[in-house]
């Protein structure tokens, strides 16, 4: 007896995903579910024993605490009409924590918290935080909020769970990762791998958008005839794609595109490379390591037990583009190895990252007393 609440089901971001995927392994027996969310990009969507609720969102700055007040009402019908038990809140964004009626627990799902997208929780600075001093402030007090209204928190990553302790939270904290649906991300293959190097996700600066762009310019010096593609969009898409328009002969930028596209890049790639300095835990990792490919990534915590050195990926010192190029072409250069951690990353996948598992995971925290 749950709801879950978060404005933008119908989005193509992680969180939206990792969600979808949640409800679409539910196991038979689960208990009843109701999603509180958005009608903006509303698709037809059913789930066996969800229920989703939508509630308008306008266009407007103040609709998202319009949305948030109405969920509030939803979620106090629901309790006291003896529905639910528990409030599943998903952030960021944070102002619908703000409203959640104070009687019903609490399960924060806490995909990432501005301490770390920031860039504040690293002791070195990797990337300008897009927020100002007063901003962080103010978010940073809207976080202590929802966590001092929270009885458990779930984070996807250790680091995720050291966030949440640096803001002093002191009830329960479990670590359950995200996960990609292995039957829907299963490799082809058929098809022709035309793309050596694959970037996929968000383009901007905490994913290390500008480290992107250096990395491309030394794998084209490397390899003049390196074929790269570049998925996704993001704040810093223009700078990046005005960057490498003179390269437009080795790489290809898709922009935005659909969730179940993604599928047909991965089928068509040798190798995932992300330079990205924060994360959940990234969801186009997982997803590519479904697919079988060989990842090749930076060494930081959030990938601790997904991409492990020689067996799943490879891990290169944060900002060493020289190391980065090397092992990216020696990768290539090496179908044998290729094709040992792409086999390796599917496996650890299919065992531990599977959202049938997953899905039991994040219910068992809803049956322990609050």
């Amino acid at each position: 007896m749950i709801a879950i609440v978060y404005p933008q089901f119908y989005g193509v971001g992680g969180i939206a995903r990792y969600l979808d995927s949640f409800l679409a392994n539910l196991p038979a027996d689960h208990p009843p579910i109701y999603l509180i969310t958005g009608d903006e990009h509303q698709t037809a969507r059913h789930y066996a024993g969800v229920e989703i609720i939508h509630l308008p969102l306008a266009a407007h700055r103040l609709s998202l605490v319009v949305w948030s007040w109405q969920a509030r009402k939803q979620l106090m019908h629901l309790y006291q009409a003896g529905k639910i038990k528990w409030v599943n809140l998903h952030f960021p964004p944070l102002i619908p924590g703000l409203f959640l009626p104070k009687d019903i627990p609490v399960v924060l799902t806490a995909h990432t918290t501005y301490l770390g997208m920031s860039g504040k929780f690293y002791t070195t600075k990797h990337f300008d935080s897009q927020w100002g001093k007063y901003s962080l402030a103010i978010k940073a007090w809207m976080e202590y909020r929802i966590f001092s209204r929270t009885q458990k928190v779930i984070t996807l990553t250790e680091q995720g769970r050291q966030e949440v302790l640096a803001y002093e939270f002191k009830n329960a904290i479990t670590v359950i990762p995200n996960g990609a649906d292995t039957a829907l991300f299963t490799p082809d293959t058929s098809v022709d791998k035309d793309i050596d190097v694959l970037f996929c996700g968000r383009i901007e600066l905490r994913k290390g958008s500008r480290s992107m762009v250096e990395l491309c310019l030394q794998l084209i010096t490397n390899k003049p005839d390196i074929r790269i593609a570049i998925v996704g969009y993001g704040d810093d898409y223009a700078w990046v794609k005005d960057k490498l328009l003179p390269h437009a002969n080795n790489i290809w930028l898709t922009g935005k595109v659909s969730f179940l596209e993604t599928v047909s890049y991965y089928n068509r790639s040798k190798v995932y490379v992300s330079t990205s300095y924060y994360e959940g835990l990234p969801g186009t990792c997982l997803e590519a390591m479904a697919m079988g490919l060989p990842v090749v990534v930076w060494d930081f915590l959030f990938y601790r037990g997904l991409v492990v050195e020689g067996h799943t990926g490879v891990l290169v010192t944060p900002n060493d583009y020289a190391a980065m190029t090397q092992k990216t072409l020696a990768l290539l250069a090496n179908p044998q190895q290729m094709s040992m951690l792409g086999q390796h990353g599917r496996a650890l996948l299919e065992a531990e990252y599977h959202w049938a598992k997953l899905a039991k995971d994040v219910l068992r925290v809803f049956e322990t007393p609050d």
